[in-house]
């Protein structure tokens, strides 16, 4: 059985090349935005959501990851909420895949890594990816367990510098969530892959994936792939997000982003 809003992985190996010189001493997921390190947005989303355990992987200055957060994340509550309100901790659980292997595994490397740690239907997402409104629905968890299919990803405009997006969008039907897509791996419109997703165990087996469930040689994959080939075979949903969302690549994007109010703030 579903154990519904109970695993997610965010993703925080990368090295941020594109940041240099700001990550040459700081990793891009505590690169601070609107007062926070980047990759608090998601846990403090996660921890609203009732999620009790996420899996992070890292590399790049991995540790400097887990000083900071440590192995139990308690999120502040707004100023605007009641103090005596208790806030649920969010255990968390580090693939250390710069200290196992001396390198990052990559997106389907390091999932594949925290596959025998996770429950069959999980939640995935970057933790340099600013996206402070969306909801990891329980509601959502549900639909997309029930539906059968290895992915659900959520998509969003095409940003400046990704005009091209990433995947297509196929009409499918519409219920009480609103109207439901088959994601297409290409396609003559396409919308750029928000990071986040909903994905099943099977994914990362065969016939689409070759690693074994924990990657005990860690082999470095990447995920594209092997989602192209799950939607070849329509076992990918998807559906779009209009909220506030930016993938924080470079130090011109870090510097838009503080200078965006943030819609969270009870002052704007």
């Amino acid at each position: 059985m579903i154990r519904p809003l109970n695993d997610a992985m965010i993703l925080a190996a990368g090295r941020g090349a594109r940041m240099r010189p700001v990550t040459d001493n700081c990793p891009k997921p505590l690169l601070r935005v609107h007062g926070k390190p980047l990759m608090q947005w998601p846990l403090e989303a996660l921890a609203r959501a009732g999620i009790d355990r996420v899996l992070v992987n890292t590399d790049w200055l991995g540790q400097q990851i887990s000083d900071h957060f440590g192995d139990n994340f308690v999120p502040a509550l707004p100023q605007r909420q009641d103090r005596t309100r208790t806030t649920k901790a969010v255990q968390i659980r580090y693939s250390r895949e710069g200290q196992d292997f001396g390198r990052a595994l990559e997106t389907a490397g390091g999932i594949v890594r925290v596959l025998p740690e996770l429950h069959d239907v999980f939640w995935v997402l970057a933790g340099d990816v600013y996206a402070p409104d969306f909801v990891f629905s329980g509601a959502a968890m549900e639909r997309f367990a029930a539906s059968g299919k290895l992915a659900h990803v959520w998509l969003v405009p095409n940003p400046e510098h990704h005009p091209c997006g990433d995947f297509g969008l196929a009409p499918v039907a519409a219920d009480a969530w609103g109207p439901v897509y088959r994601a297409l791996a290409s396609a003559t419109q396409q919308l750029t892959f928000s990071t986040i997703a909903l994905y099943r165990k099977a994914l990362f087996a065969a016939p689409y994936c070759d690693i074994p469930p924990g990657n005990p040689q860690g082999r470095a994959a990447r995920l594209a792939p092997i989602l192209r080939a799950a939607m070849d075979d329509v076992q990918v949903t998807a559906e779009i997000y209009t909220g506030m969302w930016a993938d924080v690549g470079t130090p011109e994007r870090l510097t838009w982003l503080n200078q965006t109010p943030d819609s969270r703030d009870p002052r704007n």
